[in-house]
């Protein structure tokens, strides 16, 4: 979109905004590097925590970074799952974007940004499909809409009119009231196995704490600072 396809005043007034913000309006936590534990995973989970009790809004929405066939990146932000020994979770249909890319190369990113408290995790690594058992174990614990968006399916594809959406959404949510565990065999459950970790740390005078976590050969950690 160019500044032709909106009205002059907003561009102008957007910019004057723009160029107003100012981010992390509030006192920020310390990192304490030396409490910081050996594995990402239990650090991620604290750092959850804090920010969900400190007020951040949806701290479970995480933006994933996936490339094409022609090595084009691409991103999207969708709901964490679930966070364990194996990986970061998170699900969608196996035909979407976002499948079809992993399917083509299935090393991927993850990034969550809570600005409440001045934090982000950045997690890199292999993308993993879980088994079909898995996958419907792991629709069945959302909601009845999601349930129902997807048996209608077709993430991604061309959507000739919003009527058509309409129409699919209503019977599908239809099937969703009358069979509550109705089978999605395109929903996928698929698991991000880190390879890197990386806590961010805002601070106020921009000495900005960025941690990083290796994984080694041997499935070990290994824990190195960044300049920010």
């Amino acid at each position: 979109m160019d500044d032709s396809d909106t009205r002059p005043d907003d561009t102008a007034h957007g910019r004057a905004l723009l160029r107003s913000l100012r981010v992390w309006d509030t006192e920020l936590p310390l990192f304490d590097l030396e409490a910081a534990p050996a594995d990402p995973l239990a650090l991620f989970w604290q750092w959850f925590v804090d920010v969900a009790e400190a007020g951040q809004v949806e701290p479970h929405t995480m933006s994933l970074a996936t490339v094409d066939d022609a090595s084009r990146p691409d991103l999207r932000t969708l709901m964490l799952h679930d966070a364990d020994e194996a990986g970061w979770h998170f699900g969608s249909h196996s035909g979407s974007a976002k499948g079809r890319q992993l399917a083509g190369n299935p090393e991927a990113a993850l990034g969550f940004y809570w600005p409440v408290q001045g934090r982000q995790i950045r997690v890199r690594g292999r993308v993993t499909t879980a088994s079909a058992t898995e996958s419907r174990a792991d629709l069945a614990r959302r909601s009845p809409g999601a349930l129902a968006s997807a048996l209608v399916g077709r993430q991604s594809e061309v959507l000739p009119s919003y009527g058509d959406l309409v129409a699919a959404s209503q019977a599908a949510w239809e099937h969703a009231q009358a069979e509550p565990d109705a089978p999605a065999p395109s929903w996928t459950l698929y698991v991000l196995e880190p390879a890197e970790v990386e806590f961010f740390q805002g601070e106020a005078r921009r000495r900005h704490v960025r941690l990083r976590y290796v994984r080694g050969t041997d499935g070990s950690w290994t824990k190195e600072l960044l300049w920010p």
